[in-house]
């Protein structure tokens, strides 16, 4: 008879193997999941939230049991939330609300800085977060009433800035769609960031929406290398079908973007020509991009990532990284966090800006418009004589 068995102990700092010098420990001890177990997914490990006491690490007793566990398989819960619009005072982002449908992304964007977000869950950052989903199947009707109040004051709202809300359970769930039919109904403008192709399910309603200035999409193309792409974002659609979305957005006349994120040194950042000229003759207008970041448990996931896939340009990719964040892995500054500084953040910002010239890239950006807003009627609200 088999039976597995787990282990709890405190978090012990452990260092990674070839770890460059100067670096800064592990912050949990991470143990790798067996390769068919995490199949399709992109996280190698699966280690505690930074909340909890403990740490579980599975390990086998003598009995072969780690070979019988399951695959990890995905799971949806619903999200009890009362409210469905989260505000941020971020001085460097161009919003200051967003709706985020779902917690968790199977999408299993190994660099996702969403990741530790579920930590506050009580799940873990890793793989968890791609097979652990929370869902907001009431976000719809949420959404009305919090237009509905009586004191809000509308501004373009971010959708797909946290988890993606085209992500594959969207399908089935529909969320995003109900949600988008809200907006429509109160002429209440969204800007969409997403790496789905699944986004073109809902043309009708966008197009709809673009013509009074209601609604832009950007397309996220991290790479155009297909093997790249499978291994670093492996369940997001693959990037030629993320160029054909543009072209569909573009011509349905829905303002397209292409954002370069995230810029990876030594790893992507030789694409990011290719990248900007692919995309515009797709028929993005217009473009950005976005450096690697690596906020809290992120960091050790895309080492962990970066030593199975890529060990040789382990060392040179943190390197750079460094020098582009003030010697550490991560600066969380406003204003430099999602561009970096140094000679090499440098480059990189002047060859995106000199590509996007070469295209006409940028030379107009779409302004959306809240001239249309109807505030919902809220039930039983008596309608207005004027």
């Amino acid at each position: 008879m088999s039976r597995a068995s787990s282990h709890a102990l405190k978090h012990p700092p452990v260092t990674a193997p070839s770890e460059p010098a100067g670096a800064t420990p592990f912050a949990e001890l991470a143990v790798a999941i067996d390769r068919e177990r995490r199949r399709g997914r992109g996280a190698q490990s699966n280690s505690s939230g930074r909340y909890e006491a403990e740490a579980r690490v599975a390990f086998d007793d003598g009995w072969q049991s780690l070979e019988e566990l399951p695959p990890f398989k995905t799971t949806v819960s619903i999200d009890t939330s009362r409210k469905v619009i989260a505000r941020n005072d971020s001085p460097d982002i161009g919003f200051d609300r967003s709706i985020n449908p779902y917690r968790g992304c199977e999408h299993g964007c190994v660099y996702c800085f969403a990741r530790p977000t579920h930590a506050y869950l009580g799940l873990s950052p890793g793989l968890d977060f791609e097979s652990k989903l929370l869902a907001k199947p009431d976000a719809p009707e949420l959404l009305e009433k919090e237009l509905a109040a009586p004191g809000y004051e509308p501004r373009m709202i971010a959708i797909g800035t946290n988890t993606d809300p085209y992500q594959p359970i969207e399908r089935d769930m529909k969320i995003m769609r109900g949600i988008l039919e809200v907006l429509e109904r109160a002429g209440h403008p969204v800007g969409i960031v997403t790496k789905s192709a699944l986004v073109t399910r809902d043309i009708d309603i966008l197009s709809r929406m673009a013509k009074r200035n209601l609604a832009k999409v950007a397309l996220s193309v991290t790479t155009l290398d297909p093997k790249l792409a499978r291994t670093m974002e492996p369940r997001a659609s693959t990037p030629p079908k993320r160029l054909e979305a543009i072209r569909q957005l573009a011509e349905a006349g829905i303002p397209a973007t292409v954002m370069v994120a995230p810029v990876i040194p030594a790893l992507n950042d030789s694409e990011i020509e290719r990248i900007l000229d692919a995309a515009a003759h797709a028929g993005a207008k217009e473009a950005s991009y976005v450096m690697l970041r690596l906020p809290l448990e992120v960091r050790d996931l895309f080492r962990e990532w970066l030593m199975a896939n890529y060990p040789d340009r382990y060392r040179h990719v943190f390197t750079l990284i460094r020098d582009m964040r003030g010697g550490r892995d991560y600066d969380s500054q406003w204003g430099t966090r999602m561009k970096g500084t140094g000679p090499m953040a440098w480059m990189i910002g002047r060859r995106f800006e000199i590509a996007c010239e070469k295209l006409g890239l940028n030379k107009r950006r779409a302004r959306l418009t809240t001239d249309h807003f109807a505030r919902p009627k809220r039930n039983g609200q008596q309608l207005s004589l004027f």
